[in-house]
Order: C-alpha cells, then sequence, then structure tokens
C-alpha cells in the first residue's frame, strides 16, 4: 500500500486572497452607495436650470451694479426697546453715489434668511429716512447668524446687496 500523503502545492491560497479583496472592495462599495442614495436629496441648488438659464443676466446686472459704483453700508443696531423673545433690531441701510451724494427715491426691501435652518426667513421693506438713510424694525425669531440680501430698485437701476449678520 501507499501511504503517501498528497501535499498541497504552495500558494494554493493565492485565489482566495484574490477573491477575498474583491469582496472587500464590494462591501465597501455597497456601503457607499447605500449611504450617498439614503442620505443625500440630490438637490444641492434650489432652482438650479432656472437660475442658469438667467445666469448671463445675473452677470450683467452685476456689471451694471459695478459701473454704479455706490457705496453701500447696512448695519443691525439694536432697537430702542429690545423685547428679548423677539430679537427686534433696526435694519440701517445707507446709499451714496459714487460722488458721495446721498441716493434717495430708491424701494428697497431686506430680507434675512437663517443659513442653517429653514422656515425662519424674514423680509422687510425699508423706508426712506432721508440722507440716502432707508430703515426698518424686524423682529427676528432667533439669535445668531442671519444672511442678509438687500434689493433696492430705481427705474432701471438695480442693487443687490448681500452680507452675514449677527443678532443678538
Amino acid at each position: 500500500m501507499n501511504t503517501a500523503v498528497a501535499q498541497r502545492r504552495s500558494g494554493w491560497w493565492y485565489p482566495y486572497i484574490f477573491v477575498g479583496v474583491f469582496g472587500v472592495v464590494l462591501a465597501v462599495n455597497l456601503v457607499f452607495m447605500y449611504s450617498a442614495v439614503h442620505t443625500f436629496t440630490g438637490l444641492e441648488t434650489q432652482e438650479a436650470y432656472d437660475k442658469g438659464l438667467v445666469y448671463n443676466q445675473v452677470i450683467a446686472q452685476a456689471k451694471a451694479q459695478e459701473k454704479l459704483a455706490w457705496t453701500v453700508d447696512a448695519t443691525l443696531l439694536p432697537a430702542s426697546s429690545p423685547d428679548a423673545a423677539s430679537h427686534e433690531s433696526n435694519v440701517v441701510v445707507s446709499f451714496l453715489d459714487k460722488d458721495g451724494q446721498p441716493v434717495s427715491g430708491l424701494s428697497v426691501k431686506a430680507q434675512f434668511v437663517r443659513p442653517t435652518m429653514e422656515g425662519y426667513d424674514t423680509a422687510a421693506e425699508l423706508m426712506e429716512q432721508g440722507g440716502g438713510r432707508y430703515v426698518a424694525t424686524v423682529k427676528l425669531p432667533l439669535a445668531g447668524q442671519w444672511e442678509l440680501k438687500v434689493a433696492a430698485h430705481k427705474g432701471e437701476i438695480d442693487y443687490k446687496l448681500g452680507q452675514r449678520v449677527l443678532v443678538p
């Protein structure tokens, strides 16, 4: 009788390593795909298509605004009798033309957008106080950072300003 034991060849496990590596890659890819599909809405910009259609108009408006060479200053000041719960503040926007003269007769609107949460946006129409100053009192529901978007209009002139403000 032949009692010789059959020995395996060296490297017999190489195919298993090959299959194991591809199995790990497949498992990681499946985890990434699941995470991508279930955690991202797929929408980065609201109304992206519509914004893309008017992109050239936005550039033209920015160039026209730059040619005006206005100096615009937007400030948020505490109200004279602040209510801590409402975070009442006065928004003051001043417009000076390229010669440093006040710009009057504008229709000015301010919009406060909460950058971290939806549902708290607030808008206000600013009233002219003379000397190129436009003022409105706003009651914001939360303290913290807000995006202040100011839009001014007079005849053919449109001016837009956006800046972050801190509400105490």
